[in-house]
C-alpha cells in the first residue's frame, strides 16, 4: 500500500512540471524565502543602529569597487614547466641513444615457488623454502630438530614454530612393493575362482 501511495504522489508532483517551472521563472520577482525570527530580530537591531543600512546595500560602493580592481593573483609555481622540460629531455635522450631491441626473446623462467624470494629476511619471518626445510627436518628427525632448536636456528618464536609443525606437514611419496601387490592380486583371483567353482545349492521349495 505504501508503494502505491508513493508512486501516486510522485506522479502528481511531476504532472505538468515544465509549465509550472516556466510560470515561476516568468514572474517579475520571485517569492522570497521566509526568514527566521532570529534573522528578523537581527535586521531590526541593524536598522535601529543605521536606518540607511538597506540603502547602502543597494548602492554601488566606489571605494570597494576600486579595491576589488586592485586585487590580482600571480602564480610562481614552476612544477608544470619542470615536468615538461624533463619529459622533453627524456624524449631527446631516447632518440639519441637509439636503444636496440632485446636479442633474447624467450620467456623468462618462472620462480621455483611462484615468487621471487627476498635476499634479506627479517627476524621473526621465514621464506617458504625455509619453512618446508625445517618441517621436513622435523618429520624425518624430530629428536634432532625440536621446535626450540628450529626457533633458534631461524630466529622465530617458539610458539609460532609449534603451530607450524602441528598444522603443516610435507607430503611423502609411498611406492608399494611390487611383490606384495602381486600377492594381493593373486589372492583376489583365488577368491574369484573359488566363488566360480562353488556348486550351487538346489532350492528346496522347488521339490
Amino acid at each position: 500500500m505504501g508503494q502505491v501511495a508513493s508512486m501516486i504522489a510522485r506522479r502528481a508532483n511531476r504532472f505538468n512540471a515544465e509549465n509550472r517551472a516556466h510560470r515561476i521563472i516568468e514572474r517579475e520577482k520571485p517569492t522570497p524565502a521566509p526568514k527566521y525570527e532570529s534573522n528578523l530580530r537581527d535586521m531590526e537591531r541593524t536598522l535601529e543602529l543605521d536606518p540607511k543600512f538597506v540603502d547602502k546595500l543597494n548602492l554601488k560602493d566606489s571605494h570597494l569597487d576600486t579595491r576589488l580592481k586592485d586585487v590580482y593573483v600571480t602564480s610562481q609555481d614552476r612544477f608544470i614547466a619542470r615536468v615538461q622540460e624533463r619529459q622533453a629531455a627524456e624524449a631527446a635522450a631516447d632518440i639519441k641513444e637509439q636503444r636496440p631491441l632485446p636479442l633474447e626473446r624467450k620467456t623468462p623462467d618462472d620462480f621455483e615457488y611462484g615468487y621471487k624470494e627476498p635476499s634479506r629476511i627479517l627476524g621473526g619471518r621465514c621464506t617458504l623454502r625455509q619453512a618446508l626445510k625445517f618441517i621436513n627436518d622435523h618429520q624425518n628427525e624430530p629428536e634432532l630438530w625440536p621446535a626450540k632448536k628450529i626457533a633458534d636456528e631461524y630466529k622465530l618464536k617458539e610458539t609460532h614454530v609449534d603451530n607450524i609443525l602441528h598444522y603443516f606437514k610435507t607430503f611423502n611419496v609411498y611406492i608399494p612393493d611390487q611383490k606384495y601387490k602381486d600377492t594381493l592380486l593373486t589372492q583376489a583371483k583365488q577368491k574369484i575362482n573359488l566363488l566360480r567353482e562353488k556348486p550351487s545349492v538346489p532350492d528346496s521349495s522347488s521339490s
